[in-house]
């Protein structure tokens, strides 16, 4: 049997299974659940989840080995391997899909994602095994390897819950709300324009600094304070809802689990909508976009605090905080509107 003949024979199951994950790929990340029909055991779950990323794992190496140097596999030990990475993803995929909805829809969220994740570096393994000479291995094999093995440790790290599924999307949006406060404070703090840095290459000499249109005016200053204080507020919401999540959180009832839902979807809403306000506040400011964004970010956090006021996780300690946050909102709103409305 020639070279070539033996790389084909090798290669058609190796191309069919990559057709496959793809599709289970496709179906993980679109699919809905199964329906959980009385009780649901959610640490048998992880046990039997934990040990299909294993699998899948232990079956990427071995393939990875197989096609890394001479001799290559027989056909015979190629169709076993294709085989057997292709059982062990859709054991995956299976074991996934036992997680219902009543378990919290975050919670299935973060699961599908990592599942997804997992699958798609085998694809991408699969993708670099097939493009490369089949007897070297590649950094790019290497590399594509390690991924596999990274996707499948993520899942040692998951949230095993739908409150600790909450307080990832907490830590996260905090991060990503900390990062667009701490920018706008940082170029505040320039007493020159923020971006003469990059202008200045560009001077001719000819009214250097004249473009007002690069720096904040006085005027401008004064508006960026309710704005910053909304930007802080908001800030302030997430830090003190993860601390109250962490005390009261709880997942023994679909109610339960269901407004930990709610306060997650909202949660999701604040760094986006914070960085809409702060896109218009760097000059040359956009006073409509201000107001419009202003409006905008009060009204979510209101709105995100009326959800937190009517939740399991919302206690009579939790009550003084929600109430003044809810006036350090309105009072920034109204602030900035008096000052939008006086510069008109």
């Amino acid at each position: 049997m020639s070279a070539e003949n033996c790389d084909v024979n090798l290669t058609v199951p190796l191309r069919n299974v990559l057709n496959s994950i793809q599709c289970i790929r496709d179906r993980v990340r679109d699919g809905e659940s199964n329906a959980s029909d009385g009780a649901f055991n959610l640490s048998n779950f992880w046990d039997t989840l934990n040990q299909a990323v294993k699998a899948v794992s232990q079956e990427a190496t071995k393939l990875s080995l197989a096609f890394s140097k001479p001799p290559l596999p027989s056909q015979q030990d190629g169709e076993k391997l294709s085989e057997s990475i292709l059982k062990s993803v859709l054991t995956l995929s299976t074991v996934y899909y036992w997680l219902p909805k009543s378990q919290g829809v975050t919670l299935r969220r973060q699961v599908r994602d990592a599942t997804v994740e997992v699958l798609e570096g085998v694809q991408q393994l699969l993708e670099v095994i097939l493009s490369s000479p089949l007897q070297s291995l590649s950094q790019e094999q290497l590399t594509s390897t390690g991924g596999v093995w990274s996707a499948c440790d993520r899942f040692a790290r998951m949230p095993r819950d739908n409150k600790a599924a909450l307080l990832v999307v907490l830590s996260s949006q905090t991060g990503v709300v900390k990062d667009a406060i701490e920018e706008i404070e940082q170029a505040l703090s320039e007493v020159q324009d923020p971006f003469s840095d990059v202008l200045d290459d560009e001077e001719d000499g000819d009214d250097p600094r004249g473009n007002q249109d690069t720096y904040w005016s006085e005027r401008d200053r004064c508006l960026m304070a309710p704005c910053q204080g909304l930007m802080k507020a908001a800030a302030a919401c997430l830090r003190k809802l993860a601390a109250a999540v962490r005390t009261h959180g709880d997942c023994g009832s679909a109610q339960n689990v269901a407004q930990l839902d709610d306060l997650a979807d909202i949660s999701r809403e604040v760094s986006p909508s914070l960085d809409d306000l702060a896109l218009c506040l760097y000059p040359p400011m956009d006073y409509s976009g201000v107001e419009t964004n202003v409006s905008k970010l009060a009204a979510l956090l209101k709105k995100f605090l009326e959800i937190v006021r009517s939740s399991h996780t919302c206690g009579e300690s939790e009550l003084t905080w929600v109430q003044f946050l809810e006036g350090a909102v309105s009072h920034n709103l109204q602030k900035a509107a008096d000052l939008i409305q006086q510069d008109g």
